[in-house]
């Protein structure tokens, strides 16, 4: 799990550093605005540094929080579980507008000069909470992270189908964007630098384990416990992390959270399930107690071999979409993985 008591900022005179895990990073040039920022197929001109910012994804909150911006954080929503313990103290301080999707109206009633968001569901072209024109309209800008929409389609409605396979690298890019619309560069590259430092490790452990080649299939949940399962699609964060094991997907579809019988996924005999465990009760499949009873009483099921070694591993459902939090998970897979000993 990210740190974040290692990221501390300090300020020398005139000079300023972002220190983290001890190693301390000149500060970056300041932000010229207006910054022109390309995002998501739309074009952000940012006259200055935003004052009041509602977001609406945990994965950017809990971003916006590691960069030290809590104090422009007036409202939050769409959330899958405990915000990270480091920024539990920030976070309760914060408005939470809804546990899933906010309104409109509830969104704008804060009066935000910036929203951020994490799924382009949400705002978008047929975004769920809004349009960017209607923000636009507002005087508010809208920005949406790169890793919902760099070579991916959500215009198919669903999770979307992404094109290519996902990489850390648009995580670092969100940070990058964001620190630099808040002038605040210095942090994010410190921020960055030492996520890159822990995916590295990360990655190095992943490369070393045994469980080459192995079938894996991502539960996340399910509209109906005995109906399709939404699991992982071939490209997604899941994906990054079952390349670095070196591990196979049992599901081969572009699509970002694909809906896939049980019938199929039994055919497929994966050896390893991967359970996403969230407090978000958005379907009934949500729960992870939901899902566990699911794979030991269904008469199909129970019977693959994975359920009745009990080869499960449980992951936090944030790790299993793009974020800092995907670091966390492959940490989490490698060591579940290797705990299970060599399933063949």
């Amino acid at each position: 799990m990210f740190n974040q008591r290692r990221l501390r900022f300090a300020v020398f005179g005139s000079l300023a550093y972002a220190i983290v895990g001890g190693a301390s990073f000149p500060a970056a040039a300041a932000t010229i605005y207006p910054l022109t920022i390309k995002n998501c197929g739309s074009t952000l001109t940012v006259d200055k540094a935003p004052q009041r910012v509602v977001s609406i994804g945990q994965s950017t909150t809990e971003t916006l929080l590691a960069l030290g911006l809590a104090d422009k954080i007036v409202g939050t929503a769409v959330w899958f579980g405990p915000v990270l313990k480091a920024y539990e103290a920030d976070n309760a301080k914060i408005k939470r507008l809804a546990d899933n999707d906010p309104s409109f109206e509830a969104v704008v009633a804060q009066q935000p000069d910036f929203v951020a968001a994490q799924y382009e569901w949400h705002i978008g072209p047929n975004g769920s909470v809004g349009k960017r024109e209607q923000f636009s309209d507002l005087k508010i800008l809208a920005y949406v992270s790169p890793a919902d929409c760099v070579e991916k389609d959500n215009t198919t409605g669903g999770d979307g189908v992404r094109k290519q396979l996902f990489t850390m690298q648009l995580v670092y890019q969100e940070i990058h964007e964001l620190a630099a619309i808040f002038d605040i560069s210095d942090r994010g590259d410190a921020l960055i630098a030492d996520l890159k430092k822990r995916e590295a490790a990360a990655v190095a452990t992943a490369s070393g384990s045994n469980a080459k080649a192995v079938p894996i299939v991502f539960w996340f949940s399910s509209k109906d416990v005995k109906g399709d399962a939404f699991v992982a699609g071939k490209n997604g964060a899941p994906a990054f992390m079952m390349q670095a094991l070196g591990v196979r997907n049992v599901i081969t579809t572009e699509d970002e959270w694909p809906l896939a019988s049980w019938e199929s996924i039994v055919a497929a005999d994966p050896r390893v399930i991967v359970i996403a465990r969230m407090d978000r009760r958005r379907f009934p499949a949500d729960a992870l107690d939901v899902k566990l009873k699911f794979l030991g009483t269904d008469p199909v099921v129970s019977h693959l071999d994975a359920v009745r070694n009990k080869r499960f591993v449980v992951l936090d459902a944030m790790s299993m979409n793009p974020s800092m939090r995907t670091i966390d998970g492959l940490e989490a897979l490698a060591d579940g993985i290797k705990a299970l000993g060599q399933p063949q």
